[in-house]
Formats: C-alpha cells, structure tokens, sequence
C-alpha cells in the first residue's frame, strides 16, 4: 500500500539528505521503544487501534475519557468521524499527513485508526504538558527584597500565560517557530506591535531561522546560536526569570525570545548598561536607586582593576604608595617568597575554586564550604607566608564586588577580564594596564546586539539616555522610549507635572 510520504532531514557524514518516510515506518520506529504502545481496546474486535507513547500522555484522561467511551459506545462508530459524538475530548485533528502524525505521536497525542482502513488517522491530544514541571514560580536568582517575586518556569505555556496576564493589549504578538532537527523545541518571538522597529523583529527570526543544529536544550544554548560575537566573553542578550523584567524590555521596544523547557526569557537588542540595571530599582525612590546603581558599576570596575593595580604598584611603581602605608605593606610581605603576580594568581585561582565548588554542591554544603573554606584558607595562606593579609582583602573585596552584578553572566564576565590585566600588569605595570583598558574600550565598540552597538548611548553617544545610564531617573524623566532603539512609538507616557506640596492640604 502506497502512504502520503514525509521529508525527514537526517544528518549522514555532515551532510544533509532527504529520506521519505511513510506511517508504516514511522510506526515501526517507535515500537523500538519500550515506552510506545499499540492497543485494541474493545474485546473481540481489533480493527480500532490507539498507538501512542505510554510516557507523554496523561494516564488518566486515557483510562477515565478515552477507553470507557470506546467501549461503552463502540457500536456506535462506523467512521473515524464519529469519534466526535462519541469522546468527550474537544481537541481532535482527523488527518493522513505522516509528518504531522509522526510529530503529534511526540507530542503526547494517541493516534487512532481501523486496521483495515488506514488511510486517515484522529489524534487526541492528551499530554501531560506539567508532568515533571515544578510547581513553584519564584524568582530564585534574581532575587529582589521589594516588587513581584514571579518567575518564569519549564513550562512556555505557563511563561506565555503570566506574559499576556501582565501585558492586556492586542499589540502584544506571539510568533512561534520550531527548531532542532530532533529535539523540535518550540521557540516563540513576542513583541509589541507598533512599537518594536520591524528591522529588529526581521533579524531575529532570520537568525533563528537560519540555525541548522539538531536540539536546542535551553534559551542560553539559542543565545549563542544567534549571537553577533560569540567569541566574546560579554553577554550580548539579557537572560532572565522574572516577568517584570521582560514586560518592561517589551514596552521599551525590545523583543522576548522564549524556549520550551526553559525557565529564562532571553531579551535583546541588549547594551552594557543594561547589565547593571536591576528591576528593584523601580520600585525604589530615585535617589536611592540611583546610588545602588553606580554602586554597582564601581563594583564591577574595583572588581576588574583591584588586583591588578595591586600587581603594577609592587612590581613597577612604588612611588605612590604613601610613606604611613609603606610600612605596613613590607611588614606584610616580608616572608612572602612569590613576586606579586604569582601571589595575586594563587588567591585568584583559589577564590574561584571556592566559588565553583560552592556552587556545584547542594545549596547548605555549598554555603559552609564558601564561609569555612574561606576562612580556614585565607587564614592558613597568610600563616604559611604565602600570600600577604593586606592582598588577601583585596581579593576579597573584588571577589564581593563582582557579586553586586545583577546578571550572573555579566558577573562570569568579570571574573575573566582580571586575569589578564593581571598579566598585563605584572609585564609592563600601568602601561599594561593602559593597554588593556585600549583594548578592552575597542572591543566593546566592536560589539553588537541584533544590530544595535554594544556601548550605546554612550557610543554613538546620545546625550539624552548616557546620564540614565548610569543613574535611575525620576519617572518624569523616562516617558521616551530609547531612540537607539528606533521604535514605531516613542511616548511611553506623559509624565504628570510637579505639584506644589501643599496642594490640597489646604483646600476646603
């Protein structure tokens, strides 16, 4: 009996070809797996046929709705058609498509059919889709002590659901697209219509249309697929788990990409600042979260430069330390054997063992591991002559400051770039540290997110968002949207004029 036939991309020898495929075969391939199942339900006839995958159905719509109604009313279905009167299950797709039966039966749907008629096939789409998923939505690492603490999950039904519930609007567009040749993970771009410049929403999903990979497990995975560098070791797409953080990048003209079985939300274009933004801010007065933010941006820079200037004074440039610190700093490494760079590496590479480990062991082992390892090793190196007590607080003062980064990749970033301006400083002290700042400056021009440059506002520079970016304006101050950007709309709101205090307080 001749089938429709299906185009199956497999991959032989790096190279891609056509393979046809029919419903026999596609049956045939799945019995190879014990979890795939083929049963005739009803006693003294088995011409109706239910084949599913005994993992990805929900048991119990197919024990309670499915097989009872078989059986009670068998006698009742002359045709395929009738199963409509007859199940109590409202989503049901009549079709002879192999490819799209080969891609249901993968997707939690039992395929029924008569033996001696298999020309057309009705899928129940049974899917336990919360099976396995977590039950809890909390925002674990990105953890903030005021505002919503709701985050994403597994599950991009759920993460599609609390996004619509949060955005009311007909503007707010979903497209869905599926990649991996195997894997065939849902991936879906959301944007806001008539605010998002379409140029940006077009290079995106050319990027993903264009990755050839056979699965895609995560939203991280995807960000290097469709990122501008991927040699570069600075995020160029904000990934995160909370929903307030993604409907305000939606309303300030960026795009969402989200992955099935992901629990982050992966936002770009994205700039260097942004980085540096955490959604708490919002919700603290200006003031104060203005001063939080350049306390981070501080961090970062006294995390990247602490120890390498540290490096470059003891090796080239002893002339500036003041005469009341000399004293103190030769007493503390004067049983020290190792140059400064040896002594910097050592607890640089220490600290980042630590931290490591600590993060790879469960959440109280890895807890008592970084506060006593710490200690007992921080201690036990300045004991043995090893390392001198003033460095060891500066490690540690830039190990905390890295910590102040809001996104963990821009953090791992960070911890990177110390090392060699470390080397740089041990070879030619602060011109090195010079040269790398060059280098550094011009690789960051270099960068882009989806066509947007990396530094801006601050290069190109655009006068109107380079002082909010480094500090959280009034909401008087933020009723644009960024005009790097390019979006369709640019009010976001008009901002209510200032108000004498005493207003009302005297009315009658």
């Amino acid at each position: 009996m001749l089938w429709k036939k299906k185009k199956k991309v497999e991959q032989t020898n790096n190279h891609y070809e056509t393979k046809e495929k029919t419903v026999d075969e596609i049956f045939e391939k799945a019995k190879k797996s014990s979890d795939f199942s083929t049963i005739s339900p009803i006693k003294n006839n088995e011409n109706i046929t239910l084949s599913y995958f005994k993992t990805l159905v929900d048991s119990k719509v197919l024990q309670q709705s499915l097989l009872p109604s078989l059986k009670k009313q068998v006698t009742d279905i002359e045709t395929l058609s009738d199963l409509k009167n007859v199940i109590p299950i409202e989503e049901i797709i009549f079709t002879n498509d192999p490819e799209e039966i080969d891609t249901a039966l993968h997707q939690g749907t039992v395929t029924v059919y008569f033996k001696n008629q298999m020309d057309e096939f009705a899928l129940f789409k049974i899917g336990n889709a919360r099976l396995g998923q977590r039950e809890t939505n909390e925002t674990d690492n990105e953890f903030s002590v005021i505002g919503p603490k709701v985050g994403f999950i597994e599950d991009i039904g759920t993460n599609l659901h609390m996004l619509r519930e949060h955005l009311d609007t007909p503007d707010l567009i979903l497209e869905e697209m599926v990649i991996g040749t195997r894997s065939r993970t849902k991936v879906v771009i959301a944007f806001i219509d008539g605010v998002t410049n379409p140029e940006i929403v077009k290079t995106a999903k050319q990027r993903l249309n264009d990755i050839d990979a056979d699965s895609v497990f995560d939203n991280t995975q995807l960000e290097q697929f469709i990122t501008d560098h991927s040699r570069s070791p600075f995020p160029l797409f904000i990934t995160t788990e909370r929903v307030d953080r993604t409907v305000a990048s939606l309303l300030f003209g960026q795009i969402v990409i989200f992955t099935d079985k992901s629990s982050y939300a992966l936002i770009g274009p994205a700039n260097l600042m942004d980085f540096f933004s955490n959604p708490e801010d919002f919700y603290l007065p200006s003031l104060i979260a203005s001063f939080f933010k350049l306390i981070r941006i501080f961090g970062m820079l006294f995390s990247i430069f602490a120890t390498s200037f540290y490096v470059a004074i003891l090796t080239f440039h002893f002339e500036v330390i003041p005469k009341d610190l000399l004293g103190p700093l030769i007493f503390s490494r004067a049983n020290v054997p190792f140059p400064p760079v040896v002594e910097v590496l050592f607890l640089e590479i220490t600290i980042d063992l630590l931290r490591e480990a600590g993060a790879r062991l469960p959440t109280k082992i890895g807890q008592t591991l970084g506060i006593v390892g710490g200690i007992v090793i921080g201690q036990a190196t300045v004991e043995a002559a090893l390392t001198s007590n003033i460095l060891l607080i500066f490690v540690a003062l830039a190990a905390l400051a890295s910590f102040t980064t809001p996104i963990y990749k821009m953090s791992n970033a960070v911890r990177l770039l110390r090392y060699p301006f470390i080397i740089l400083a041990a070879i030619w002290g602060g011109l090195g540290i010079y040269v790398g700042i060059l280098f550094l400056i011009g690789h960051l021009a270099r960068l882009k997110s989806l066509g947007i440059p990396y530094l801006v506002p601050l290069y190109p520079f655009r006068k109107s968002w380079a002082i909010g970016s480094f500090i959280r304006p009034n909401f008087t101050k933020t009723s644009s949207r960024p005009q790097f950007m390019r979006p369709l709309s640019k009010k976001r709101y008009t901002p209510a004029t200032n108000k004498d205090p005493d207003d009302g307080l005297n009315s009658e």
